[in-house]
């Protein structure tokens, strides 16, 4: 048994492919955390010998202190956090000192740059993929922001265009094409100092809808274009892949929570139960049941509970559909604004808990002219049948980045080099780009 000391458990009123093999071996156990508003999850891996990832722990909280992505009380999101990573720590018996985090606080932005690179005729180096990188970033800093990812999406050695790996061939100039995505720097901080409080550094930051994406896309649908959209109950997010590469991102500020809120309100019930009657009753179409079949509803400030109202299916139908059509339009939107809605081909992939409503991918086949399936992480040793569902697709993918997957040039390290002892604060890392 494990005789570290054991992170202190607080009270909770929450239940307990490719991606499934990592491209490099990483020792020891890893954690990761997925932060969401009405959700948080832990995830605890390991890469075993024959390359694939192993779940050894595995906890979820009900989401506190969190809202829209962004800390807004430390207190309580340290309560959850603490609960939740202590469940999952139990389980592996281990103890966390670092996790990887889903980034959706912030309001993260995609940016495309193109830089150009002077070699002088000799041949591209590490040092060079590194310039290039720096570069983006400096390009990419805007007051108050921060750069969290910097992908190359492709390279070009003088005239030869479309070139995957420039190392080692010699040019006179190296072009890149560079997908930068950041974030303002007070949220990345709020969320840093809520983090310490639970004990934990953070070691990298990852997009959500991108690691929802590395749990639930196959290599096909990566290749050949495709968006997902992952609904949470605070935010939507979406990523574009094309050619294997995260080209676009975006997010939100509309989810599940603010269907169950219409719900309350438009029915004058508490929140627990209008999330009950989305759960049990929600539908986006209307069936022809719905008028006649009466649905018991609580009021609120009512303390007899004989004295509910009743009201018929159709009423929370219409109550629900007018919000997923303004979601899916919100999603086309941003599409379209991006430029991106060519490189997303024909496909969508819905994930995350707000997707599971009946006939919501009906609705956005419709809406936005596109096949549409539902995406559910995949199947990892040891992760339990709890975890399978679309609510834990970011938390499966955030596992996945961890161990190695999903990586550009992850056999060379093109983040520019930080002095001993500060690879794994996000303070310090924010310090030097701030």
């Amino acid at each position: 048994m494990n005789d570290m000391p054991r992170r202190t458990m607080l009270p909770s009123d929450a239940g307990p492919a490719e991606p499934d093999r990592a491209r490099h071996h990483r020792a020891g156990p890893f954690g990761v955390l997925d932060i969401g508003t009405t959700k948080i999850a832990c995830l605890i891996g390991r890469v075993e010998s024959d390359g694939r990832l192993r779940v050894l722990g595995f906890g979820w909280h009900k989401g506190r202190g969190v809202r829209g992505g962004n800390i807004v009380d430390l207190e309580e999101a340290e309560k959850a956090i603490r609960a939740c990573v202590g469940q999952a720590e139990d389980m592996a018996d281990t103890r966390l000192r670092a996790v990887t985090v889903n980034l959706s606080c912030g309001q993260p932005e995609s940016h495309l740059y193109n830089v150009q690179w002077p070699v002088n005729g000799r041949a591209v180096s590490d040092e060079d993929i590194r310039g290039v990188v720096a570069e983006g970033r400096a390009r990419a800093m805007i007051e108050g922001r921060v750069a969290l990812h910097a992908l190359p999406l492709n390279f070009a050695v003088d005239s030869t265009d479309h070139v995957a790996d420039p190392r080692g061939l010699f040019c006179s100039s190296l072009n890149a094409r560079l997908h930068i995505v950041n974030a303002v720097a007070t949220s990345l901080r709020s969320l840093e100092a809520c983090i310490a409080r639970c004990d934990l550094e953070i070691e990298g930051m990852v997009s959500a809808p991108m690691a929802a994406g590395l749990s639930t896309l196959v290599e096909d649908e990566r290749d050949m274009g495709v968006t997902i959209i992952d609904m949470g109950g605070g935010t939507t997010g979406l990523a574009v892949f094309a050619d294997n590469q995260l080209m676009h991102t975006a997010q939100l500020p509309i989810g599940g929570l603010h269907v169950t809120k219409d719900l309350a309100t438009g029915l004058s019930t508490p929140l627990a139960h209008a999330e009950r009657l989305k759960t049990l009753y929600g539908n986006v179409e209307n069936s022809p049941d719905d008028d006649t079949e009466m649905l018991p509803v609580p009021q609120v400030g009512e303390e007899d509970d004989h004295q509910l109202a009743r009201v018929p299916r159709s009423m929370v139908v219409n109550i629900i559909r007018p919000r997923i059509e303004e979601t899916f339009e919100y999603v086309k939107e941003s599409l379209d604004s991006s430029g991106m809605a060519r490189a997303a081909g024909n496909r969508v992939v819905l994930t995350g808990g707000a997707c599971q409503l009946p006939g919501l991918r009906e609705m956005a086949a419709r809406m936005l002219g596109r096949q549409v399936r539902l995406g559910r992480p995949t199947t990892l040793r040891g992760l339990p049948e709890l975890a399978s569902g679309p609510a834990f697709s970011t938390a499966a993918g955030l596992l996945s980045w961890a161990a190695g997957n999903g990586r550009t040039f992850s056999d060379a390290e093109i983040e520019p080099e930080r002095p001993a002892g500060m690879l794994r604060r996000l303070v310090n890392f924010l310090k030097d780009r701030v």
